[in-house]
């Protein structure tokens, strides 16, 4: 199994909204007992065992648009294992907080999401978005490469934890039940029975 985290490299870019996935990441690695997987010009990972599961998280060292890059270059020596994907991304036409897993679909208009659509010739992997708050199209491209405002990063602050335990869910107990677990705003989970 991979879990892809889609970002930015280079420390301008570590707090943008661009990488909610980079963070969640980061996460699992403090979650998991994880050591050194592969390193290539494209990407690197990190391996763990989850409930029995050898599990690689990656952070693509492309950047955002190239994101496809990385992922074809990790598949070239495994096929068929596209089934075995889940790529973690921000989402700015999601409410801020909320988790929305889907076993496949379009890219939304989401750049790193529709390169790996481009290098996979499918739209046939999973992908968790986190919602990091919308914003006109004409400001999207500054939007994503910001910093949160105080406010929204104490949200992040409960989002990315709960991030991190839904990809484990995925990897546990798969798609569905970490959709019917996860699909739901923050805020709304206090009033779920």
């Amino acid at each position: 199994m991979l879990v892809v985290g889609l970002g930015n490299p280079g420390v301008q870019y570590a707090s943008t909204r661009h990488n909610v996935g980079w963070r969640v990441l980061a996460a699992l690695e403090s979650r998991w007992r994880t050591a050194p997987g592969a390193s290539e010009p494209l990407y690197r990972t990190r391996r763990a065992e989850v409930a029995g599961r050898s599990v690689e998280l990656m952070w693509p060292l492309t950047y955002m648009n190239e994101s496809g890059r990385a992922l074809a270059s990790w598949l070239a020596n495994r096929p068929g294992e596209e089934s075995q994907v889940l790529v973690v991304s921000d989402d700015v036409y999601l409410p801020m907080g909320t988790l929305r897993f889907r076993p496949q679909g379009s890219s939304g208009g989401h750049r790193g999401l529709e390169s790996i659509e481009v290098s996979l010739a499918s739209r046939s992997f999973a992908r968790l978005r986190i919602g990091v708050g919308h914003v006109d199209a004409a400001e999207l491209r500054e939007h994503v490469l910001d910093g949160f405002e105080a406010e929204e990063e104490a949200v992040m602050g409960e989002v990315i934890p709960r991030a991190a335990e839904a990809v484990e869910c995925w990897v546990v107990d798969g798609i569905e039940a970490a959709m019917n677990r996860f699909n739901r705003r923050l805020d709304k989970e206090a009033e779920a029975p």
